[in-house]
């Protein structure tokens, strides 16, 4: 792994922890302040936290001086289906682990860990190959 692609994996890790901290901020005030149902709460969480990060990755990750290959609404929506299609992963690896070690229902916080692990490069390479792709450049000679 090269030292900018290393660079850019960490900051989007930073990313995901403020993510993180906005999606259970919303998710505590609207289900225990607000009284709101706590699956309806965590739908509105959940997309909140995406379009944080979303921002977040594109003014900093994903920065980019050349021009993106979509409109900023087909790019929060690439970015909003990558972040579902993650965080179904997660959801399958932690539910794979349990049911593989059924020890770790006492734990779930190691098949938790391992299931965010690989949400995470799922929704970093996600994010690298398809949202924030970029418009190839063109040289001097190409008409």
């Amino acid at each position: 792994m090269t030292p900018a692609l290393l660079k850019k994996l960490l900051s989007f890790g930073v990313v995901g922890t403020v993510g993180f901290v906005a999606d259970a901020g919303v998710l505590t005030v609207l289900s225990t302040r607000l009284g709101v149902n706590v699956y309806l709460a965590r739908a509105c969480s959940f997309t909140f936290a995406v379009f944080v990060t979303w921002m977040l990755n594109r003014k900093w990750v994903f920065k980019s001086s050349t021009p993106r290959t979509t409109s900023r609404t087909n790019e929060y929506i690439s970015y909003l289906s990558v972040q579902i299609v993650g965080a179904l992963i997660n959801l399958g690896v932690f539910s794979l682990i349990i049911f593989l070690f059924p020890k770790f229902k006492a734990y779930p916080v190691v098949p938790l860990a391992f299931g965010s692990i690989a949400g995470m490069f799922f929704n970093f390479m996600g994010a690298q190959i398809w949202t924030f792709k970029q418009k190839p450049a063109t040289g001097a000679g190409e008409r």
